[in-house]
């Protein structure tokens, strides 16, 4: 058996300081859905995190039986925006646009995700599995932080991120580099003002 510890092979894009620092993003492969609306509110969301995370262990477990390869199901990711960014806000959460997903090995193929999307659909009712699906993203030269605390504290460290871009003469528009958050704690099991989140924005050079 093969073990892959993909949070210590990808650690510089999976761990962050408190400081504000560049890294460069290579081209991932990912698990998908696209949705709308307000995460704390919309079923539409509760489901789409069941949905990715029932056939992202399912694909783990097919490839661990099938190619005796083991790794880690990676952490949830998501891509924020909105149809204007200047009217983009917290108060405005119906409004927001967003892509969740799963990071993925790059051996990974759509052949193997179109399995484990069966199999898993077996298991379970999932709503969201027709909208799930396999394909890569590109961040390239990115600003991330950690921000440990609530999801609602958020604001004043996304500020600081966006000074240190600016500050650094890079820029972004909000819908073709997309503000990007990594969930490394689980909500259910940490306290919120323990909870791990990397803040990452892809620039403009």
């Amino acid at each position: 058996m093969q073990t892959l510890d993909l949070k210590k092979i990808l650690k510089p894009l999976y761990d962050a300081k408190p400081a504000p620092a560049f890294v460069e993003v290579p081209t991932m492969n990912f698990l998908m859905i696209d949705g709308t609306g307000n995460p704390n509110t919309s079923a539409d969301y509760a489901a789409v995190l069941q949905t990715l995370y029932s056939v992202a262990y399912t694909l783990k477990f097919k490839v661990k039986k099938e190619m005796a390869i083991d790794y880690p199901v990676m952490a949830l990711e998501g891509l924020w925006w909105g149809e204007n960014m200047n009217l983009f806000s917290a108060e405005k959460k119906d409004d927001w646009l967003w892509t969740m997903m799963i990071s993925t090995p790059d051996f990974v193929t759509q052949e193997l995700v179109d399995t484990a999307k069966t199999e898993a659909g077996k298991k379970k009712p999932l709503s969201a599995l027709p909208r799930l699906r396999f394909g890569t993203y590109a961040e390239g030269l990115s600003a991330q932080l950690m921000h440990i605390g609530p999801y609602s504290a958020e604001a004043e460290n996304i500020q600081r991120l966006h000074d240190f871009i600016h500050a650094n003469g890079h820029s972004f528009d909000g819908k073709q580099q997309k503000h990007h958050e990594i969930y490394l704690s689980d909500p259910n099991k940490s306290a919120p003002e323990k909870l791990k989140t990397i803040i990452r924005q892809s620039v403009k050079k």
